[in-house]
């Protein structure tokens, strides 16, 4: 299922924050929005929602916490209960390492997966690249033009002062 998307390059964040501006105020829907660093602000201006990654993150993070809490406990009470040096067999205390290493691995590890699983990113993907320099020094918007007509995507970008105008299918 493929798409044909124009669309416009600018040099800076300045133009790139004015071409969004009037795309919003002109009703234009744009299909996306590219940069090669991120830029503060953008995602307001686009009216893009929050990521909720971080909910993700604190329930991997949880989950390492009880894996590791759960099986110490299980392991040092039921399967191998030796007191060592008087200490009890259920000592919370000595688990506090174990339970933080396991919880920033379980975050970071179930973060980066779940990232790029909701991105369509991983081995053996292969993302279109509407222009090389995208991801250099250009900035860019796209918009979809089973949407808007070529011509009126055309005049858009003229008036905003877009260095170049492509077309592409993706």
């Amino acid at each position: 299922m493929s798409k044909k998307v124009i669309y416009g390059l600018y040099d800076s964040e300045h133009g790139l924050f004015d071409a969004i501006k009037k795309a919003k105020h002109e009703h234009i829907e744009i299909d996306d929005v590219f940069t090669p660093f991120p830029v503060h602000g953008l995602d307001p201006l686009l009216g893009l929602e929050e990521s909720r990654l971080h909910i993700a993150g604190f329930v991997y993070g949880l989950t390492g916490f009880l894996v590791a809490f759960l099986g110490m406990t299980w392991v040092s009470t039921v399967d191998w209960p030796n007191i060592f040096g008087g200490k009890p067999y259920w000592s919370v205390p000595a688990f506090v390492p174990i339970m933080f290493e396991s919880t920033v691995l379980f975050a970071a590890v179930g973060m980066t997966v779940t990232f790029y699983v909701v991105s369509g990113m991983g081995p053996g993907i292969k993302n279109p690249i509407l222009h090389p320099r995208i991801t250099d020094d250009k900035f860019c918007i796209s918009f979809n033009t089973a949407e808007v007509t070529e011509e009126k995507a055309n005049a858009f970008f003229t008036s905003t002062g877009a260095e170049e105008v492509g077309v592409k299918e993706i």
